[in-house]
């Protein structure tokens, strides 16, 4: 991985504007209604803003059932967006949006950039299947216009790295 003096800023990168529904596939969740969930070990994501979106633990199962997906809510805190890198369900109140390039930190580079839209999104301004198919987003680009995956991959490991750094630092100064 090349260290972060050799990655282009955010700010100096080329963006580009791409619709949604071309770098992700959007699928409806499932309701497990109250009376029917069973306590469990499964993260069943709801419309909550925390939590990463994770309502209850269900030892339920329906066809929603997947890891590596991302969810945004539709309903209630419209608009919130989380990874899921473990097994989830997922309610009818959010999306799962499984990307077509699958990839840990592409997918966390994505959330947090549909993130910075949920303000425009609200109880009167729902984001259902169809409007968040052509949600467009801005995401970089390499040199031929094309989704920069390698850089936005690169760009969330060095993220991770300096939150592994704080961590530790924090830690060696409670010693």
């Amino acid at each position: 991985m090349s260290n972060e003096s050799n990655l282009t800023p955010l700010c100096e990168k080329e963006w580009r504007e791409f619709w949604l529904e071309d770098i992700v596939d959007i699928y409806s969740g499932v309701d497990i209604y109250e009376r029917e969930r069973i306590n469990g070990n499964t993260p069943y994501v709801t419309s909550t803003a925390t939590n990463n979106g994770v309502g209850y633990f269900i030892n339920n199962t329906n066809k929603t059932l997947e890891k590596g997906c991302i969810s945004i809510n539709r309903n209630g805190s419209v608009g919130y967006a989380f990874y899921h890198p473990y097994y989830a369900l997922y309610g009818n109140d959010t999306r799962k949006l499984k990307l077509k390039n699958k990839d840990k930190f592409v997918s966390l580079f994505i959330t947090g950039v549909l993130l910075q839209q949920k303000e425009k999104y609200g109880y009167g301004y729902k984001m259902g299947t169809a409007r968040l198919k052509r949600q467009k987003i801005f995401l970089p680009v390499d040199n031929n216009e094309n989704l920069d995956y390698d850089y936005m991959k690169k760009y969330m490991q060095i993220q991770e790295i300096k939150k592994y750094y704080d961590l530790i630092s924090y830690y060696n100064r409670q010693l």
